[in-house]
């Protein structure tokens, strides 16, 4: 999973590098792996700095003051494809044709073809193992087809949808071509989110930004946002705003997981308050743990496992009558486990990131709540650490249903084997994190929890729980394929042989010591 963000400023002197890291900042719980912004000055130049790291790792004032010009693209990284070296930070260039700039969320499921044909019929050189590098050299490959010395929004529209043919998948994209303007599309299911929305008055000219979250354009001014719809391509220069639906026959199925637990409760993703669809998951979830314990059932308090699952458990806390206390204190300065890379540094950090409250524990029955149970090993420990400051019983409610299957649209989820539900009973589960019972969210009630804010959306990508893919091309090879290169071992192995070779840089070809 990964945040990206395109800015276009209607003044020409404006520095858009300033709003893109505010908003990279804003969306740094979608990828803390790395981070990176171009920028477009005069006459096409481009200007960059990208690395590894977190927003404010990466960036200084200076950097961002050397970022020029008023039209700008961003990301932050976790690594799905590929390694955590700096090669794979985006966003990612090619000079030829026209300059192209290009960012990705998600993810594509025939990447290997994709490589073959580039290298072999394309001619055109992939530098890293990231499919992202992959859709911008089919892109850049379809737009080198018109042979025009300058483009026009009509031969952008057919590259995209030529993209489309070719690129199967999850994804969300931002581009901008050197001089020309940025352009937003979402893949045809509409599985990886993204917006766009404008600031300003008529008079004095609008600016427009593409986000993955509305938080983004909320927090920086920007209004009358609006979803990209699947399968659509958005174009946006000085002189406007031009879409196109360039696919519609493909079934709208937005990605459950972002409502569940990747997008800020404070976005709106397609319609769906994800504050309110998660409260409506607490609620769901308050009646599976009556259904599964009793109207009489032991519980004396409510704890959240902060910080995604707290509004799901303030609701359930209501519904069930019990108080709603916090438990674990969080340090607010270690990472997102669940995104972090590795196995070892997701269980080193789970301890450091958390810290439990005898006060809330000791003598007491608890019902703990998350969004989801995924590896187990952070459930484990929060278990753990309940027992150790005294709690009688540990109870465990997941917000989602168990996950068994991996994600292959864009989230780094665990091959098979490293998933604990999978070939486990709820009861088996129980017994592996250590707690005196499991509940998990009913997937109709978590589809419905989410749909009723928005009755259009008829479907989701709910494969994580059910092994449906909705894109439909999803081999059994495919899935082999994901098992032997994204098990931890494989990826440690990636990190360690792959080559440091981009550092921090203001400008093309101009290295920052």
């Amino acid at each position: 999973m990964c945040g990206i963000l395109a800015l276009i400023l209607a003044n020409k002197l404006g520095l858009a590098a300033s709003d893109i890291h505010e908003g990279l900042g804003l969306l740094q719980h979608r990828g803390q792996d790395a981070a990176g912004i171009i920028t477009c000055g005069e006459k096409g130049r481009l200007y960059q700095c990208k690395g590894n790291g977190m927003v404010r790792d990466v960036f200084d004032a200076q950097q961002l003051m050397s970022l020029v010009g008023h039209i700008g693209i961003g990301h932050v990284r976790y690594p799905t494809a590929g390694s955590s070296s700096h090669s794979e930070a985006q966003p990612f260039y090619v000079n030829s044709p026209y300059g192209i700039v290009f960012a990705h969320n998600g993810n594509l499921v025939n990447a290997a073809e994709l490589r073959q044909f580039l290298d072999k019929e394309a001619h055109r050189h992939v530098n890293t193992d990231s499919d992202s590098e992959l859709l911008l050299n089919v892109f850049a490959n379809n737009l080198q087809q018109t042979g025009k010395f300058r483009i026009n929004e009509e031969d952008i529209f057919t590259a995209i949808k030529g993209l489309y043919e070719q690129c199967h998948g999850g994804y969300a994209v931002v581009a901008m071509i050197a001089g020309y303007g940025v352009v937003g599309f979402r893949d045809p299911n509409g599985i990886r989110p993204i917006a766009y929305g404008r600031r300003g008055s008529e008079e004095a000219g609008y600016d427009y930004m593409f986000s993955s979250e509305s938080v983004a354009l909320d927090a920086l001014g920007f209004r009358d946002v609006i979803d990209v719809q699947p399968g659509e391509a958005i174009i946006i220069t000085r002189n406007g705003v031009t879409s196109r639906q360039l696919v519609s026959k493909q079934p709208f199925a937005p990605c459950i997981f972002e409502y569940v637990y990747f997008a800020r409760p404070d976005s709106i993703i397609d319609g769906v308050s994800v504050y309110n669809a998660r409260l409506a998951m607490g609620e769901a979830l308050a009646d599976q743990v009556l259904r599964e314990l009793g109207a009489d059932h032991d519980i004396d308090v409510v704890i959240p496992v902060p910080d995604t699952s707290r509004v799901s458990a303030l609701q359930l806390s209501h519904k069930l009558g019990r108080p709603y206390r916090e438990g674990f204190i969080k340090n607010r300065y270690i990472g997102r486990t669940f995104i972090m890379p590795g196995q070892h540094m997701r269980r080193k950090n789970v301890r450091r990131k958390l810290n439990a409250m005898a006060l809330e524990f000791s003598g007491k029955n608890v019902l703990l709540v998350d969004d989801s149970i995924v590896r187990g090993t952070t459930s484990r420990e929060i278990v753990q650490m309940a027992r150790d400051v005294g709690a009688k019983k540990v109870y465990f409610a997941s917000a989602a249903p168990a996950i068994r299957y991996p994600n292959v649209y864009g989230i780094d989820m665990p091959t098979p084997h490293e998933l604990v539900a999978h070939n486990r009973t709820t009861p088996e589960i129980a017994s592996y994190i250590g707690a005196d019972r499991v509940i998990f969210q009913e997937l109709p009630d978590l589809i419905e929890a989410c749909r009723k804010f928005n009755p259009k959306l008829t479907r989701f990508d709910t494969s994580v729980f059910d092994g449906k893919y909705v894109t439909g091309d999803v081999s059994t090879e495919y899935l082999s394929m994901l098992d032997a290169s994204r098990n931890d071992s494989a990826k440690a192995q990636r990190d360690a042989d792959a080559p440091e070779t981009i550092g921090l840089h203001n400008s093309f070809g101009a290295k920052r010591d």
